[in-house]
């Protein structure tokens, strides 16, 4: 039997715009994203630079483990419908802190590459899972028509994250080795874990949902429109995945910019998002979805065919605002048009099986990169030029589906 909305059912935030649940799940995602991002960014410059992995090699390892990580993450969708989406976030918070510390000793005593790379797959998964429950919640806790609003809410929280992290990773990495990073990390995690403990309530209602079990991942209920949008999702993902594994050793490597620059690359991301990304998604709740996906899509590709040019910080970072401003218009969107289409009582595994869709996205994109990076050494126009392409061609996707879907 379904369980029932509680916002629809008046169970939520009555007369406040965001509910008072929105709040501590924000600052969770500002936590937990801080501490991955400490860390996990450096991870392909420390195999490339330090282990001697080719970056062919280096995107191998972050697909595989992308992989790994979108199965989890699917499994821990059925679960946060089954068992409530808090004991997911409290599952995947912890096991992601306790292997944090497992990746710091390894990199401490220069471990051998293949464990090094096991521990990563753990720390990536364990983090993944807890995607579904908080995409989850967020629609529990959001009206259907701020559902947008309430997305581009949690993504302020993680882009405050997102610019910490990275700069502190960066300036770290100047005066400790890669091995310290992970120990902030998994000390950021502990902080984590205790306020998800002491603040952060169930919001998937009494009980859980105990129709949902794994073959219900492969029912006839899924929608054709839902799987259409997963497809294209994960073409834009390809795109979006360029970030941290090509985009570091690309500006680090190739254009000469230090650890710190790629940094503070990464450090703009997220301050812009913290300041834009709650006006510019208000402003785009009059717009059609149509029209915000399609741009988006085309705003990611030409910020990344900027880097083409690139020769010196000053245009990196426009071509990272430009970039910036497609994910401000697309990521809440993307995830609004996923809780419109799943009801309450799946919308973990909705959120989970999108999450497939991104981390695999995420995870081909470092690998289609690092191939682009390996073939053309000398010709940037060839490997951002394609880059480009895929973008052009999400936007595309994303025209067509909401014309057939209309």
């Amino acid at each position: 039997m379904p369980v029932p909305d509680p916002v629809e059912a008046g169970t939520g935030a009555k007369g406040h715009r965001v509910a008072r649940g929105m709040w501590v799940l924000t600052a969770v995602a500002v936590l937990n994203v801080a501490g991955f991002s400490i860390s996990i960014p450096f991870l392909s410059l420390y195999l490339f630079q330090s282990r001697g992995l080719s970056m062919a090699q280096v995107g191998a390892v972050i697909m595989v483990s992308g992989l790994c990580s979108a199965v989890a993450q699917v499994f821990s969708g059925v679960l946060a419908d089954r068992f409530g989406r808090r004991p997911m976030l409290l599952s995947s918070v912890f096991a992601g802190t306790l292997l944090q510390f497992v990746m710091a000793g390894l990199i401490g005593a220069d471990a051998p590459v293949a464990y090094i790379v096991v521990a990563y797959t753990g720390v990536r998964a364990a983090l993944m899972m807890g995607r579904p429950a908080f995409s989850a919640m967020v629609a529990d806790l959001s009206p259907r028509e701020r559902l947008a609003e309430g997305y581009g809410l949690l993504r302020i929280g993680q882009n405050v994250g997102w610019a910490a992290g990275p700069a502190v990773g960066g300036y770290l990495t100047l005066s400790l080795s890669y091995a310290w990073l992970f120990v902030f990390a998994g000390l950021m995690g502990v902080v984590t874990l205790g306020v998800v403990v002491l603040f952060l309530r169930e919001s998937l209602g009494s009980g859980g949902n105990n129709e949902v079990n794994v073959r219900s991942l492969f029912s006839g209920e899924l929608s054709g429109s839902f799987l259409g949008f997963m497809a294209l999702g994960m073409l834009v993902f390809l795109v979006m995945g360029q970030m941290v594994s090509t985009l570091s050793v690309y500006t680090v490597d190739r254009a000469g910019f230090s650890n710190g620059q790629y940094g503070t690359l990464l450090t703009l991301n997220g301050v812009l998002v913290a300041l834009l990304q709650y006006p510019v998604t208000r402003v785009l709740e009059r717009t059609g979805r149509a029209t915000v996906l399609v741009a988006g899509s085309l705003l990611y590709g030409a910020g990344y065919l900027v880097l083409a040019w690139v020769g010196g910080f000053p245009l990196a970072a426009v071509s990272m605002t430009i970039v910036t401003l497609g994910e401000i218009v697309l990521a809440p969107t993307t995830l609004a048009v996923v809780g419109e289409l799943s009801p309450h009582g799946w919308r973990g595994r909705y959120m989970g099986l999108y999450g497939l869709s991104e981390t695999v996205g995420m995870s081909l994109g470092p690998m289609v990169g690092g191939l682009l990076l390996d073939a053309f050494p000398t010709q940037p126009l060839s490997i951002w030029g394609t880059i480009a392409l895929l973008g052009v061609a999400a936007a595309a996707g994303f025209g067509l589906w909401s014309a057939l879907t209309a």
